[in-house]
C-alpha cells in the first residue's frame, strides 16, 4: 500500500487491572502518578445486561469496557459504527478449561463456556449491549494483532468514509498454556476512528513499510506487566496520545512487515 491513509483518532478506551479508564491511563503514561499494580481485578462492563454479564468471561469484560469507554469519549452511538475486534489467543481460560474437561468427561462441557471460546464472542456480546447490526469482524494476528486490526479498521473508515470501532484484547495463559504463551496479564484497547474532522483529539497518517518493531518505553510496571501480552502493542501509541506529542511509530503487522504511523496533534 503506497498510498497514505489519513485519519482523525476520536475516542480511546483502556482497561488492565493498572489502567481503569483513559483518564487513568493518561496520568500514569505522562508520569503524574505511580502505576499501581492493585487496581480492579475484573471492570465494571456496564453495558452488558446484567445476566449477560454474569456469563461473560473476563476476555469479553475487558474489551467491552474499553470499547464502551472509546464510544463515550468519542460521543458515537456504539450501535452505529462497523467493529473490529482483535485477540491473538482468544480467552486461555476458557481454552484451558475445554481442553482439560474433553480429555477427562467430554459430555461436561458447560455449553456457556463454549460458546465463549471463539474469538468473535465479544464482538456478540457486542452486538447484544449495543443493538449494533453493523459490519463486525474478529481478526488474530499473533504478536501482529494490534497493527493488523488497526489497518483493517482504517481501511474500512477510509473506504466508508464513516466511524469505526477497533478493540483489541488478551487475558493471561493458564494451566499448561503457560509454558507455550508467554502472556501474563489482561490488557484491552480501543479506538474509534473516523475520517479526519476537528472533532478528533489526534491526526493519523498510516502506510504499510518494512522493518523490525520494538515495544517503545512506558512505565517500567506497565511494560514488565504487559511486554508478554500482544494487545499491549498498543501502549505505544497510547504514550504519544496521552502525552499528546507528534510521533513516529512502527506496529508489527506480520514478522517483517509493519505500520508507519505518523501521530499529530
Amino acid at each position: 500500500m503506497n498510498v497514505a491513509l489519513e485519519f482523525g483518532i476520536e475516542g480511546i478506551g483502556v482497561w488492565s487491572p493498572e489502567l481503569a479508564d483513559w483518564a487513568s491511563a493518561q496520568n500514569i503514561l505522562c508520569g503524574n502518578v505511580e502505576c499501581a499494580a492493585d487496581a480492579a481485578a475484573r471492570p465494571p462492563a456496564a453495558i452488558l445486561p446484567p445476566g449477560e454479564r454474569r456469563r461473560a468471561p473476563e476476555s469479553v469484560l475487558i474489551a467491552l469496557e474499553a470499547a464502551q469507554q472509546a464510544c463515550t469519549m468519542a460521543q458515537r452511538e456504539p450501535r452505529d459504527l462497523p467493529h473490529v475486534f482483535g485477540s491473538a489467543y482468544g480467552d486461555l481460560a476458557i481454552n484451558d478449561y475445554l481442553c482439560a474437561t474433553l480429555a477427562r468427561a467430554p459430555r461436561e462441557v458447560s455449553p456457556t463456556k463454549f460458546h465463549n471460546c471463539v474469538h468473535n464472542a465479544p464482538a456478540g456480546y457486542w452486538a447484544i449491549a449495543t443493538g449494533c447490526h453493523e459490519n463486525s469482524s474478529a481478526v488474530s494476528a499473533g504478536d501482529a494483532t494490534f497493527g493488523a486490526g488497526l489497518l483493517e479498521v482504517a481501511l474500512l473508515a477510509h473506504r466508508e468514509s464513516r466511524a469505526a470501532l477497533l478493540c483489541v484484547y488478551d487475558v493471561p495463559a493458564v494451566g499448561p498454556l503457560r509454558d507455550v504463551i508467554a502472556c501474563r496479564s489482561a490488557f484491552a484497547a480501543a479506538l474509534v476512528l473516523a475520517p479526519w474532522s476537528p472533532r478528533a483529539v489526534a491526526r493519523a497518517k498510516l502506510r504499510v513499510g518494512d522493518g523490525a518493531t520494538t515495544l517503545a518505553p512506558v512505565p517500567a510496571l506497565l511494560h514488565a506487566s504487559h511486554a508478554g501480552n500482544p494487545a499491549a502493542a498498543s501502549l505505544p501509541l497510547l504514550d504519544a496520545l496521552a502525552r499528546r506529542e507528534p510521533a513516529a511509530l512502527r506496529i508489527a503487522i506480520a514478522p517483517s512487515l509493519n505500520l508507519h504511523l505518523e501521530i499529530s496533534f
